[in-house]
């Protein structure tokens, strides 16, 4: 079993078991049983699939906020009334791509013949998902997929497997074969056991340069087709004759939000010399504004990082730059939160 702890108090408060490793090959192989009824089935019966989903996971959103919140420190509001519906909305829109793909469909391109593209699935997708947006990220992964015709087996982070599990569960509940979407649990061994299944057509990884590298290896000796996101660094380019209150507000979003777990987050900002000292104070400004709190405190704007260990990671980053800190600076801690989560 694996130990879940709360990132806002630091306490655990649920386990979950790996799985172990020689499941992996269960699971595809279910997986590839379902897929031989699912990629037989037509654009529509699949979109049909897809929009009960959405309306399960709608219908679902204050189970699934506190599945969320509890094993990311995410505020609520910002899942519950963003995340979510995003995520359902996604989901509808796969459904109607289903339907309706593009391209070419036929052409002649040598006298007296013509020559048809058909669209196939895949096959078997094994998908690996970050712990920054479970949920979002899993819907990422699996809907495309399953709207293709495909089957996935998906690997949600250690950390925070419970929203997978369940949308894993709410796609058999919408009509989806028996085995089509499975959730496999645990760390590296299992995404590992995952990456090199045979049974596996395409892998589908969001993580590390570390953990890409892994899989490319992996994947390589049966020739998976590989689809890798491993983040980024986003800059954010300020001229002299920008507006520097909403620079600031622009800024500190894109720098805040999810507590700054994003693969798109402003990490650094380059500004024009001529501004640079009041672009300084109007970021300083603003982000003193933002609150730091309890995840279920609607008047918290950004919660803890996913775990003290990345809090600590991430404050060496701060120690290691240098230079003047204007705000902050200083890891919070704990004693934001403790407060409104007593345990006996």
């Amino acid at each position: 079993m694996r130990e879940l702890i709360n990132p806002a108090t630091g306490l655990p408060f649920a386990e979950v078991p790996d799985t172990p490793v020689e499941e992996v090959a269960k699971a595809v192989s279910a997986a590839r049983a379902a897929y031989e009824e699912w990629s037989q089935a037509t654009p529509g019966e699949r979109a049909r699939v897809l929009l009960r989903l959405a309306d399960l996971v709608e219908a679902e959103a204050e189970e699934l906020t506190r599945l969320e919140v509890e094993e990311t420190g995410k505020p609520a509001a910002v899942f519950r009334d963003g995340e979510l519906p995003f995520a359902a909305d996604n989901l509808r829109f796969f459904a109607g791509a289903a339907r309706s793909l593009e391209g070419t469909g036929a052409g002649v391109f040598s006298a007296g013949y013509t020559s048809v593209l058909l669209r196939r699935p895949v096959g078997v997708v094994g998908s690996i998902a970050p712990w920054n947006f479970p949920f979002v990220m899993a819907v990422w992964k699996v809907g495309p997929a399953v709207a293709a015709g495909n089957a996935v087996v998906i690997k949600p982070a250690p950390q925070t497997p419970r929203t997978t599990l369940r949308l894993a569960e709410l796609f058999g509940a919408a009509g989806a074969p028996d085995g089509l979407v499975q959730a496999v649990t645990g760390g590296a061994e299992v995404g590992q056991a995952l990456v090199t299944d045979p049974g596996v057509d395409m892998v589908s990884v969001t993580g590390s340069t570390e953990t890409g590298r892994a899989v490319m290896t992996g994947a390589a000796a049966t020739l998976k087709r590989v689809h890798l996101e491993l983040g980024g660094k986003a800059p954010a380019l300020v001229f002299e004759d920008a507006d520097l209150a909403e620079m600031a507000r622009g800024v500190a979003m894109g720098a805040t939000y999810n507590t700054g777990q994003d693969c798109t987050a402003a990490t650094r900002v380059y500004v024009a010399r001529e501004v640079y000292g009041d672009a300084v104070e109007a970021i300083k400004e603003t982000l003193a504004g933002i609150t730091a709190g309890d995840p279920w405190d609607p008047a918290t704007d950004i919660g803890p990082l996913i775990s003290a260990a990345h809090r600590d990671r991430v404050h060496g980053f701060v120690e290691r730059a240098g230079g003047r800190v204007p705000h902050g600076g200083s890891p919070i801690g704990l004693r934001l939160f403790l407060s409104t989560h007593a345990c006996d």
